[in-house]
């Protein structure tokens, strides 16, 4: 199929268009991408719902039952460990302040020459007392100073009520916008676009739900064994981990990190350091020997150097709705990119190319 070049333009015309319309309306663009992410993830679910006897409606009532049981669940579940390892991470960070002051500041002073009154610790010390220790909690702390900030509040109060009601309509009309996206096509480009749209599909659907279980495993791997070597605060920064993991070792170097760092000021001993490297260790092997080829497989095809590019690019483009968007805009110009690509394998432009490099070489050969 050959484009005309009324067709090109329209093409180039229209994708122009789009992005320039994405950098405008990314401010709040954020909870309809959340809400259309939850609706593509789900709609499989309701297809097979459907072929159950279930209406479309009750098919997308009850993934929002099981989903809100499974959300609380959740909660009830890791809420009360979260605030179990923030209170010991408040109770313990005087401790780590008196020591960085003891003995990290004299050698730093000692060894780059700095004066007493560089890198003075009764800043952080009075920022921390004043905006955690007499408000009664960070979580007090935090709402004190949210409370200045009332329309930033209702602002994100109503975007995160604003993704339920997309989503559900989003799930129940998904295979009516996708027909009707497939109707305006021209008839022409329909077929390819189809083709297309089939493959980045396989790509997303991939990628998205094998990440996601990724991303769990690594922090549940984690979190139980920096349990198990002795850290405190095992869970956060377990955990933490692996919710940045979707960038390729992000999560490996963040944790490791700051789980080196809690752990050497828990115990003040760099040989306390090896377990906790062996659990990093151990994650890295479990991630690229078992989770991603049986969570994720190999026909996602993005190079981790195209993750990180993609992954900054978005945040510097578009913000956090950017970051968001990164990865799946990533998956399918890479289909696109392999398309173009046998289209040019097959092309007569390469097979020139081929014939006069193969007549260069008779000719050296010969020579």
């Amino acid at each position: 199929m050959t484009l005309t070049d009324s067709q090109r333009w329209f093409l180039l015309a229209s994708l122009v268009l789009l992005g320039w319309l994405l950098y405008l309306l990314a401010p709040v663009l954020t909870p309809f991408l959340v809400a259309g992410l939850f609706a593509y993830l789900n709609d499989p679910l309701a297809d097979r719902l459907e072929a159950w006897g279930l209406s479309r409606t009750l098919a997308v009532v009850t993934i929002f039952v099981f989903m809100g049981l499974g959300l609380a669940l959740l909660a009830l579940i890791l809420l009360p460990l979260a605030e179990q390892q923030l209170r010991l991470l408040l109770q313990a960070l005087p401790d780590y302040l008196a020591w960085i002051e003891q003995h990290l500041l004299p050698l730093l002073r000692e060894r780059f020459a700095l004066a007493p009154d560089q890198l003075d610790m009764n800043l952080v010390r009075d920022w921390l007392g004043g905006n955690w220790a007499q408000a009664g909690g960070l979580a007090a702390g935090a709402l004190r100073r949210l409370g200045h900030s009332g329309a930033w509040i209702a602002t994100w109060v109503a975007n995160l009520l604003l993704i339920p009601v997309v989503t559900f309509y989003l799930l129940r009309d998904w295979d009516r916008f996708i027909a009707g996206i497939d109707h305006l096509l021209p008839r022409d480009l329909e077929p390819v676009i189809a083709q297309l749209a089939r493959e980045a599909d396989e790509v997303l659907s991939a990628f998205i739900r094998g990440q996601l279980m990724v991303m769990l495993a690594l922090g549940m791997v984690y979190s139980l064994g920096l349990g198990l070597v002795g850290l405190k605060f095992a869970l956060l920064v377990g955990m933490a981990a692996g919710l940045v993991s979707f960038v390729p070792y992000l999560g490996f170097l963040v944790g490791i990190v700051v789980a080196s760092l809690a752990m050497f000021f828990q115990t003040h001993d760099l040989g306390a350091l090896w377990p906790v490297w062996l659990v990093f260790g151990v994650g890295q092997v479990l991630e690229g020997a078992v989770f991603t080829p049986l969570l994720v497989g190999d026909r996602i095809g993005l190079h981790p150097v195209t993750v990180i590019f993609a992954v900054l690019a978005g945040g510097q483009l578009f913000g956090f709705f950017g970051v968001l968007l990164a990865l799946p805009v990533a998956a399918v110009l890479a289909v696109i990119v392999r398309h173009l690509q046998q289209r040019y394998l097959s092309s007569r432009i390469y097979g020139a190319q081929a014939v006069a490099g193969g007549g260069h070489r008779d000719e050296g050969g010969t020579a």
